[in-house]
């Protein structure tokens, strides 16, 4: 069966009911070769050619050729289009010419750089002298004692990710003089992930990486690979702090491609319910792997995943029994054992699908699939085109479905199916002279070596003042101009490089002798594994017992139960103390220090199969909460009351505003908008206030940036509304907030905020903007 057939079944079969909102055709596309400027030593290229490699793709010799010239590189191309022979080719090549050559590889995760390992010792131990020549592994946390010591003295291609480089790796290399001394090539695997905050924090650990480097004498390239996004090279090169050259004319062939949006039908004559949207999302998985097809579905929690995993099986074993043992689920807190042969299985194709999060968007080597089934928009258009990118052979046609949820911005989209087609995909911004982030990195550059003046080149023009600032608090020394580290401190581990709790829970089966099956971050565990949770694992249904927040360890056994759980998250906002107060146009706008609180006060029970609620229990667990900066905005009275008398509503208005402001500070703050968060209150101040806080510990400083530019922030917002050619609101302008959501909900059960009228928020702009 084709997929052109499978879609036209799809449409007669007895429960379609006019799911098909949208199809988009992406035409075949032909390889395009290229030959290179000089060839690929022989042993090497006999290699490849066993591997069914004999021409290269016209992007992998632009980048081959750019690399072996010195260039720094940064290569952009589709899913599975061979960007990793764009580094493994010359830094092979490299080591063929030169044995004592090194390399870095950088990867965002430590499972995908264990994936990686698996195709370079592919490659390698198909020729003795590659065996011989190629001293590679992966040099992360879980690394034994003696494996590190037996990678950093022989290794010359070491796979690691940039939290490790920046406090397993930097704080010590005296040990790793002759690694660094020799070091090639670093390689920034994915870059797109690197963004915010955390790409901010990696671009001050590159560079401290470079000064290292120099220290020993060597100079590596950096060569950079990303999925499309709006801005490869300046990001690559903000990364890097180097000039980048791009490579983007994606030479791999590509079958055709039906991209399909599925709208679940509705439920009641008033339309307000749909059916499940994970319903239709597993039956549509079923009926692929049933007909056949491989098939890979995205979900945006753990517990979609464990749900879709767990009806598929089931419609399988009505459906296609023998299929029903061929699907997995995959997700972050499985054991790196489990996930390893999940993905060895699908590779090897032993597995017909696999249910997960977005743990398997990233370029882990699972094969090439035939379909993908997104379930839920995944908040981002360079995210959704990761995930259909999944699905496509060389030749064959593939499709891909967005099944939407009953929810405002998967509605817009299922509604307005050319909106997304039409969109370009987002920017990754980030900002490594961030004076927040900056002055955690100097204090690990001191640690290093010792700070000089030319270490401005790196860093930056804030590096000056923020060195005197360190050496007035007694961290840093001056000795002949150049400041030591003077502190008993270890500046690196302090300092995460991540917005995610470094702390985990520990998930163990208290039936079976305290079998350790899984791990949840510190911040997640209260949503996930509070007591009386359904902890669903691989399909199966355990009945927390106990969570033990002092040890870190949930408890759980199995129990078979015909529901699943879901918690009732409960988040406000409370003003610490303004430092700073101003009057703007007549309305009062003040930065300073704010709480942010969270907690799972309650969960639900929830029907398996079903979206409604079969009971409801209330829980006492500590709160979490976030100290950070924040603005806060009260819009003058008399404003709100000349739009309340226009017959709209002024509160809503506002809200849609805290939309805009959201996506058009970034353009101000460098920051990413995940970097942000935004909450309308009336408590603290007795007045509807507009608050927009940083989600970061203690703060980065953009809320500060929004308060000292609050002016240029509600123009930028006015321009984005009256320049979006929407009618009443979209994902564009008003649409789309960005609030804390409870990490593990199952966007199903419903909770999702209605898109803010797009009017009151225009006018409540002009209004506000009319008296400055």
């Amino acid at each position: 069966m084709t997929i052109t057939e499978f879609l036209k079944k799809l449409t007669l079969d007895r429960d379609y009911d006019g799911q098909i909102a949208h199809v988009e055709t992406v035409p075949a596309r032909e390889a395009q070769y290229g030959d290179l400027a000089s060839p690929i030593p022989g042993v090497l290229a006999g290699a490849l050619a066993e591997t069914g490699v004999e021409r290269l793709y016209s992007h992998q010799v632009d980048a081959i050729d750019a690399i072996r010239a010195g260039e720094n590189v940064v290569v952009v191309t589709g899913t599975a289009s061979g960007k990793t022979l764009c580094y493994d080719i010359p830094v092979i090549g490299r080591l063929l010419e030169e044995p004592d050559a090194k390399a870095l590889f950088l990867y965002p995760t430590k499972a995908l750089a264990q994936d990686q390992l698996k195709g370079l010792l592919r490659l390698a131990e198909l020729d003795p002298e590659l065996t011989e020549l190629i001293r590679t592994g992966t040099y992360d946390g879980d690394t034994s004692r003696h494996t590190r010591r037996k990678l950093r003295d022989e290794a010359n291609i070491i796979l690691s990710n940039p939290d490790m480089l920046h406090a397993g790796i930097l704080p010590y290399h005296p040990k790793w003089n002759r690694f660094f001394k020799d070091l090639r090539y670093v390689v920034i695997d994915e870059i797109h992930t690197y963004r915010g905050i955390f790409g901010s924090n990696v671009g001050n650990v590159i560079r401290r990486l470079r000064r290292v480097c120099e220290h020993y004498g060597s100079s590596p390239q950096f060569i950079c690979s990303s999925a499309t996004i709006a801005n490869p090279q300046e990001l690559a090169e903000s990364m890097t702090g180097l000039p980048v050259r791009v490579v983007d004319n994606d030479g791999s062939p590509r079958g055709k491609k039906y991209f399909v949006f599925w709208n679940p039908p509705f439920l009641d004559i008033a339309q307000m319910e749909r059916r499940s949207t994970n319903v239709e999302g597993h039956t549509l998985m079923a009926k692929l792997i049933a007909d056949g097809f491989q098939t890979i579905a995205f979900g945006r929690a753990r517990v979609v995943a464990e749900l879709i995993y767990r009806y598929a099986k089931d419609t399988l074993r009505r459906m296609r029994p023998e299929y029903a043992e061929k699907i997995k689920p995959y997700r972050g807190g499985y054991l790196p054992t489990e996930r390893r042969e999940i993905e060895r299985k699908l590779f090897s194709g032993e597995l017909m699908g696999v249910a997960s999060t977005n743990a398997l968007e990233l370029g882990i080597d699972v094969g090439s699939l035939d379909a993908a089934v997104i379930v839920g928009f995944p908040g981002t258009i360079a995210s959704t085109w990761q995930q259909a990118g999944r699905a496509g052979r060389a030749s064959d046609e593939s499709v891909a479905f967005l099944v939407g949820y009953n929810d405002p911005i998967d509605q817009y989209l299922m509604r307005h199916g050319e909106y997304f087609f039409e969109q370009n995909p987002e920017n990754a911004v980030i900002d490594p002279e961030n004076r927040y982030i900056l002055s955690k990195h100097l204090r690990a550059a001191a640690f290093e070596l010792p700070l000089r003046d030319a270490d401005s080149e790196l860093f930056g023009e804030l590096t000056a003042p923020i060195t005197e600032i360190l050496e007035d608090l007694g961290e840093l020394s001056d000795v002949e101009g150049r400041r030591y580290w003077s502190s008993t401190e270890h500046p690196a581990r302090q300092a995460g490089l991540r917005t995610i709790s470094d702390d985990t829970f520990t998930i163990v089966d208290a039936a079976n002798e305290n079998t350790v099956i899984g791990a949840v971050d510190a911040i997640s565990a209260p949503e996930l594994v509070y007591p009386e949770a359904i902890y669903l694992h691989e399909g199966e249904t355990y009945l927390v017992r106990e969570l033990d927040t002092e040890q870190k360890i949930a408890y759980v056994e199995k129990r078979e139960v015909d529901y699943y759980t879901q918690p009732v998250l409960e988040s406000s906002i409370r003003i610490v103390a303004p430092r700073k107060e101003r009057e703007w146009a007549g309305n009062r706008v003040f930065f300073g220090d704010a709480t942010v609180t969270w907690l799972t006060s309650a969960f639900k029970k929830i029907k398996f199969y079903q979206l409604d609620s079969i009971g409801w229990c209330n829980l006492d667990l500590a709160p979490q909460h976030l100290e950070t900066g924040a603005l806060w905005f009260i819009p003058d009275k008399d404003v709100m009351d000349e739009v309340r008398a226009a017959g709209l509503n002024p509160v809503e208005g506002l809200v849609g505003i805290r939309n805009i402001a959201i996506s058009v500070l970034p353009l101000f703050s460098m920051c990413d908008r995940r970097d942000i968060g935004g909450i309308v209150d009336s408590s603290n101040t007795g007045l509807p206030t507009m608050f927009i806080y940083d989600r970061f510990e203690g703060g980065l400083g953009f809320a500060e940036r929004g308060f000292n530019r609050i002016g240029e922030l509600l123009r930028g917002s006015l321009e984005l509304v009256s320049e979006c050619g929407c009618e009443d609101g979209c994902p564009s302008c008003v649409g789309l907030p960005i609030l804390r959501p409870a990490i593990h909900q199952d966007p199903d059960t419903g909770g999702a905020w209605p898109i803010p009228d797009k009017e009151s928020a225009r006018l409540l702009l002009e209004k506000l903007l009319a008296r400055a």
